[in-house]
């Protein structure tokens, strides 16, 4: 399973998300998960939830995927730098041929995308 965290997602983990826990949780225990943090996404977060970026990055089970040349390409084409690398890296790749899910709070944001998705916003009773 690999999943790649949006910015709302990783600002939802250091506010308490239970399931934004279950999801760090089972990266760092289980193998086969796996849990990615785009950089861009990642200062994203950051912006909107100082002390995000060192706290995931701590993390044992997140990898943090840097901006390389084919990400910047990518982000360069659209509007929002986090989205856009997020939805980069969830493309297929051969290490990931059905490429991955992105896990968010804001799953609206993501209709009409080329993306699946995974919705971590809290349930209302």
């Amino acid at each position: 399973m690999h999943i790649v965290l949006d910015d709302t997602a990783m600002a939802a983990a250091g506010q308490g998300n239970v399931l934004a826990s279950r999801l760090i949780h089972r990266a760092h225990v289980e193998t086969g998960w796996y849990l990615y943090a785009p950089a861009c996404a990642l200062v994203e977060a950051d912006r909107s939830r100082p002390g995000t970026a060192e706290h995931l990055a701590a993390l044992p089970g997140i990898t943090i995927l840097d901006l390389d040349l084919p990400a910047a390409l990518a982000v360069a084409r659209q509007n929002t730098w986090a989205a856009a690398h997020c939805q980069y890296a969830a493309q297929p790749t051969p290490d990931r041929p059905d490429g991955a899910i992105i896990a968010t709070t804001t799953p609206d944001a993501w209709i009409g995308e080329p993306v699946r998705v995974l919705d971590l916003a809290p349930q209302q009773p």
